[in-house]
This record gives structure tokens, sequence and C-alpha cells, in this order.
């Protein structure tokens, strides 16, 4: 049967992780991947299009698959502005939803001046996606403003989410260092004051995905500053398998 971690215990060596079977397991290094949960939209449908017109990030691979397009991202923080003018250099047009009045404190002053000089994006404030619709391929989109209680639907097939993402990291007990979002902190991105109460090996700073604990490492999602991209996450994997076998050899 399937168990999970619940609990990571980190104050001696070698280390304890508390499993939902009631079994403990005990180890010298630990990789932490329980990656992140995206902030969803209250849609029924939206499941059958993640991927057919529902995106979680905007990159060069989906800005191709819009080009030219009408597009919608969703969220009022600096990647859904990042995303927004990212994609309003290869879309025929933007629109920017949030479910605030605006974006001046949640975005980046940067960013804001950016939207609003850009031409092809239109900020629609106080504004929620109503429905989805479509095949096999999302085909409409319907949002509502929140102001009037007013709808209308577009023919626009992509959609990006951009509102955010929680970690899963409530299960680690304030073992390792986490940043302000609840990220997991590794390497260069950790802090002096993370590593004092460590014991760390003499001579050395944190290796690459090491967090604050030797011998306990962070890739893919739940960790802070990564690509948020499956294929990273596995190469973040890969990478860090030798990374342990060189602390294990310590």
């Amino acid at each position: 049967v399937a168990s999970s971690a619940v609990r990571l215990r980190c104050e001696q060596r070698p280390y304890e992780v508390d499993l939902s079977n009631k079994h403990l397991v005990r180890a010298r290094a630990i990789v932490v991947a329980t990656g992140a949960e995206y902030r969803r939209l209250a849609l029924e449908n939206l499941d059958r299009f993640v991927g057919a017109g529902v995106y979680y990030a905007a990159t060069p691979v989906e800005a191709r698959l819009c080009k030219a397009e009408e597009v919608i991202v969703v969220g009022g923080g600096n990647s859904a502005g990042q995303a927004a003018v990212f994609l309003a250099g290869g879309c025929r047009h933007v629109h920017l939803l949030v479910r605030s009045q605006g974006l001046a404190e949640s975005m980046s002053r940067y960013l804001v001046r950016r939207i609003e000089q850009s031409p092809n994006i239109t900020l629609r404030a106080r504004t929620e996606i109503a429905a989805l619709e479509g095949e096999a391929q999302l085909e409409r989109v319907t949002w509502r403003d929140r102001a009037g209680n007013e709808t209308e639907t577009h023919p626009i097939r992509h959609v990006f989410l951009m509102t955010g993402a929680v970690p899963n990291t409530r299960w680690l007990q304030g073992c390792v260092a986490l940043d302000d979002k609840g990220f997991v902190r590794t390497g260069s991105d950790l802090h002096a004051e993370d590593l004092v109460p460590a014991q760390w090996p003499a001579g050395r700073a944190p290796h690459l995905f090491e967090t604050n604990q030797p011998g306990i490492f962070a890739v893919g999602d739940v960790r802070c500053g990564s690509t948020k991209r499956v294929a990273a996450a596995v190469g973040e994997g890969s990478a860090c398998v030798q990374i342990v076998h060189r602390v294990l050899h310590e």
C-alpha cells in the first residue's frame, strides 16, 4: 500500500521521516521532491482543458501554440504581468483578468508601466472567468464583470492561469529554511542566518539543491527559484543524485 511522508525530523542524524502508514524511515540523505499545487479556478470542467488551451506557465513552447491569436492571462502578481508582456510580443491581443480593482498593489511598478504602454494588452479589473467551453480543445471563454455581474463570451482558445502555487512543504515542520511563499531555499538562495542552527561539515558551503540541513536536498517545483517545468524538475533530480553520493562519502 502506498504511503506518504507526513513529517520530517531533523534534530539528529540519521534523519527520520514519519510515514502515513505509521512506519518510520531513517536516512543520512533525503531529497524533497513533493512539488506544489497550483491555485485552481472553481470551474468544473477545468481539468478537461489543461494542456489543451489552459496552461500554468508561459514559455516559448506555449507562446508558439498561440502565436497571432487572442489570449487570456489570469492573475495580478508579477508572474502574470511577466506572462502578459511576454505573450504580447507574439499574440494578437492579451486580456489580463484580475479580481482586484487594479495592479498597483500586487505588481511591480515596472511591469505595470509596461502593461499600460502595450497597445495589445487590455487590463480587465474586477473580472473573472465564468466558463470554459469546447470539445477536445478550448474554444470559447466566458468572463464575468464582478462589478455589474455582466458576462461576455469570446472565441478565445488559450488561457494562462498565473495565480500562483502553494508548495507541499507543511510536512517539513520547520526543519529546512523556506522563503516567504513557503518554497524551500537551497544553495545560493540560503541566507547566512539559515546555516547557524545546522552542523555544517568544516570547509564547505551548501551544495547546489542542498538545504540548510546537510544532506537534505530539494528539487523541482517545491524548490525556491525552480523553473516549474517537468523537464527542469527531472533534470534537477538527476543532477542531485550525483551530489547525494558526494555527500554520503564525506
